[in-house]
């Protein structure tokens, strides 16, 4: 575990960001990305009968319909114990193999960081 005030400003944003929209939609998974610009999409889970996304992929979604061209960074809140495989291919896919998922409990506590890969 990572202690999250050991975090860079702006990866503590995107999970604080993250945190919120899952507490406050009282979602599975709240998920936050920056992109090359610095600007943030933040989301969560959507489970329609047609349509279901997690947290990350709905905010990867929302960064490309917005304009973004790579991302920075990505932060999930779940309660799993790693990204998914799905997720970390939507954060590849904007931005790269590299890109960093990082993946923290519903307190806000950075379990571990992982890349897009």
């Amino acid at each position: 575990m990572t202690d999250s005030n050991a975090l860079d400003p702006e990866d503590r944003k995107i999970v604080t960001l993250a945190r919120s929209a899952r507490a406050r939609n009282g979602v599975p998974e709240g998920a936050a990305v920056r992109d090359e610009t610095g600007r943030t999409y933040v989301a969560g889970t959507v489970a329609l009968d047609s349509l279901k996304l997690s947290a990350l992929q709905t905010a990867v979604a929302m960064a490309v319909a917005s304009g973004a061209k790579s991302l920075e960074a990505a932060a999930v809140v779940t309660e799993a114990e790693s990204a998914s495989a799905q997720d970390r291919a939507a954060v590849r896919d904007l931005g790269g193999p590299g890109t960093p998922v990082l993946v923290a409990a519903p307190d806000g506590t950075v379990r571990t960081t992982v890349t897009a890969g």
